[in-house]
């Protein structure tokens, strides 16, 4: 608790901010820079708020917070851990690599292929392309930080993208600087046992739990730009989605 008690030094001193909400941002740069691992357990509150000369009620209400975005996870019992699943908001459209940033995590790819081609027929139905239309083929392993989290296999409209090097690490990243970014998708989710090349990929074991993701996504204008199938791992990523009567 030393370095967390450091990166808050000043507590309420310097900032506008709520004291609840510096403490979030201070275990959220706690998390980011690896001083607090995953599914390292948390202090007890009582602890916390001790050491960090605050309330519980301010160290409660942070937790609340960081417990509702992800971050931690409330185990009954035996107290608050980072959380090393993913939740995925499945009715926000974002990216792979914007979802691990926001969770601390640092994402990254393993190419499997990155090629120039032409649609199959599937493909020209899905993104209502005339036969023939060139497209871009992405697949990859994608990681947050060193575990494989999902398998990604992504077509993308030729004319969407200014040439094949164009995608790094974000594909999003890169269809937003063509401005081309899609605003809204078709997702379909389905359970599956991973195969054993899938799994191998993964690093995990065949016929574990996994999940299939497929994604149509669309211009403002109406354009299909990107259709793309990823299989997660089963025991590292949860998918929520909030829903309401209206």
């Amino acid at each position: 608790m030393t370095t967390l008690a450091h990166i808050m030094q000043g507590l309420g001193q310097t900032s506008s901010l709520p004291l609840y909400q510096q403490l979030q941002r201070a275990l959220r740069e706690a998390i980011d820079k690896r001083i607090l691992g995953p599914d390292e357990a948390l202090p007890a509150e009582r602890q916390l708020a001790s050491d960090l000369s605050v309330s519980r009620i301010t160290v409660r209400k942070a937790i609340d917070g960081l417990v509702n975005e992800g971050l931690l996870v409330r185990r009954p019992g035996s107290g608050n851990f980072i959380n090393t699943r993913i939740e995925k908001n499945f009715a926000k459209l974002t990216s792979f690599s914007e979802d691990m940033r926001a969770r601390g995590r640092t994402p990254r790819s393993v190419w499997l292929k990155r090629a120039e081609g032409t649609v199959t027929p599937e493909e020209a139905l899905r993104l209502r392309l005339s036969p023939g239309a060139p497209v871009y083929r992405f697949h990859r392993i994608r990681y947050a930080d060193e575990v494989p989290m999902c398998l990604e296999y992504a077509t993308i409209v030729a004319s969407c993208l200014p040439n094949l090097d164009a995608v790094d690490i974000s594909m999003y990243d890169a269809l937003e600087q063509a401005g081309n970014r899609p605003v809204r998708a078709l997702q379909r989710l389905s359970a599956l046992l991973l195969t054993g090349e899938q799994a191998s990929l993964l690093q995990a074991e065949e016929g574990d739990a996994g999940l299939s993701v497929e994604r149509l996504g669309f211009l403002r204008d109406g354009r299909a730009v990107e259709f793309c199938r990823s299989y997660f791992r089963g025991d590292m990523y949860d998918f929520v989605a909030e829903l309401s009567t209206n």
